[in-house]
């Protein structure tokens, strides 16, 4: 059964408060800013005093509450924690502190939390400016339940008991991700340590390796529709990704013939923080081209695309291809690079019995990884609905 609590302005139960310092040039202020939908407060780049364009900084203290002016209609309000005492906020962040004969800081906290607590903010936002920004004194209109506080303490201990369940479970559930990530990455690279065959370069294996180019005019000759056109982001580990495909048109696409990409086609990045990442161009790809980021690499009928893929992809050569990068300011892997690789050429059979238990493990892996997104989307859905319990006097 609900208990019905009064409805409170929040103009009753905290104040508004400033300790302001004038930033002197040479000294380093702590910063603070406070992330969007309830997620807290947190410290920013500190920043010299001669650097900032504010007059005045004020000294944010643990328990203080802080809103952005501008982001509180998104939630953007927060409790200021232990860590972050003695932090500055510019005057774009109003503070406030709790009456605390009224109102346990904590409440509030979880307060922060809630979508009825962000819609009110959005509400008190709305202005003729058509800026919305929230002023302080439509902040303290905003009303919040308020039961006694020893019934406020009583329940806030009970939502960081459950917050703290629900957060173990999530951690259990990445763990258990990871650890089986780790083991396939493990069993791939013992598929290919023990394999006793004739080993040969990969320029002698393979009827073309190359990558191609951006169309000149950049990202301002892409199309919504037309050839597919693969950039590295395309290029996952294992895995094609069509997400952000980008594409061009068919005349582009005949201008750069010699970077024309075919199903199965085994696709490299080689430059760029994602180097190395590694997947077959995908049987429902007809046509498509790709940038200087992205090599092609074509076995001939020796090699199996996916059996390369997977070779690639192993721990031990992703290493390899990482501490061989070259460029100084930019990673990259060079066409000579990637010819020079000495592939293990076991007889076709032998291949496809290698890629079947490999494609095998990373389905297993692909459906916990599934099953543990639906568990998390759960989990995620948990604390909002035990929030709504408890501010309507229904958590015990």
């Amino acid at each position: 059964m609900s208990k019905a609590w009064p409805m409170v302005p929040l103009g009753e139960v905290i104040s508004p408060v400033e300790r302001p310092e004038t930033p002197i040039p040479g000294v380093e202020y702590r910063q603070i800013g406070v992330r969007l939908w309830g997620e807290g407060a947190y410290e920013r780049e500190t920043i010299d005093g001669g650097q900032t364009k504010y007059k005045t900084f004020s000294r944010v203290e643990a328990d203080d509450i802080i809103v952005n002016k501008i982001w509180a209609r998104n939630g953007s309000v927060a409790v200021v924690s232990e860590q972050l005492e003695g932090c500055y906020a510019s005057g774009e962040f109003p503070i406030f502190t709790p009456i605390k004969k009224k109102l346990d800081s904590k409440w509030f906290h979880w307060q922060t939390k809630t979508r009825n607590f962000w819609e009110k903010c959005d509400e008190k936002s709305r202005g003729t400016s058509g800026k919305n920004r929230i002023r302080p004194e439509r902040f303290l209109e905003i009303e919040i339940p308020l039961p006694p506080l020893s019934e406020q303490k009583r329940i806030v201990a009970r939502l960081e008991e459950l917050a703290a369940k629900i957060e173990e479970a999530r951690g259990l559930r990445r763990q258990a991700v990871e650890e089986a990530e780790a083991l396939f990455e493990s069993a791939v690279g013992e598929a290919f340590a023990e394999l006793n065959f004739e080993r040969k370069h990969l320029s002698k294996l393979v009827s073309k390796i190359g990558s191609g180019s951006t169309p000149k005019g950049g990202r301002a000759t892409y199309l919504s529709t037309g050839i597919p056109f693969i950039r590295s982001m395309n290029v996952r580990m294992r895995k094609f990704q069509w997400e952000n495909i980008a594409f061009i048109d068919i005349k582009t696409h005949d201008s750069m013939s010699n970077t024309k990409v075919r199903q199965n086609d085994v696709l490299l990045n080689i430059t760029g923080a994602s180097i190395g990442r590694v997947a077959c161009a995908p049987l429902d790809l007809m046509e498509a081209n790709v940038n200087q980021h992205v090599a092609i690499i074509r076995p001939d009928e020796s090699l199996s695309s996916r059996y390369l893929m997977y070779w690639l992809s192993q721990p031990l050569i992703q290493s390899f291809i990482n501490d061989q990068q070259k460029g100084a300011t930019r990673q990259g892997f060079t066409k000579a690079q990637i010819e020079a690789f000495e592939i293990p050429v076991p007889p076709l059979p032998e291949q496809r019995r290698i890629v079947a238990y490999l494609d095998g493990l990373q389905a297993k892996v692909d459906a916990l990884k599934h099953l543990q997104a639906e568990t998390t989307a759960e989990l995620n859905a948990m604390l909002p609905s035990v929030l709504d319990k408890a501010f309507k006097g229904e958590l015990y």
